[in-house]
């Protein structure tokens, strides 16, 4: 599957894996899977996999950002 507007440029992942996911998100895995854990960052689960949509982890960090109001 190609991009029609720029052909030679690979489409980015909507999801990743949790260990894609924790290097995106410049935490360790222990941070990420805590995340999971509460509630706090959703995830999907497709037979034995489980999936991070990318948005989720923009999202996450949003909501984690020093400075924000909640």
């Amino acid at each position: 599957m190609t991009n029609p507007v720029e052909p030679n440029r690979p489409i980015p992942p909507i999801a990743v894996s949790p260990d894609e996911a924790a290097r995106l998100a410049g935490v360790g895995r222990t941070t990420l899977y805590a995340a999971l854990a509460k509630g706090d960052l959703p995830s999907i689960k497709i037979g034995t996999r489980r999936l991070i949509r990318v948005d989720a982890i923009r999202d996450w960090l949003g909501r984690n950002e020093s400075g924000t109001k909640a």
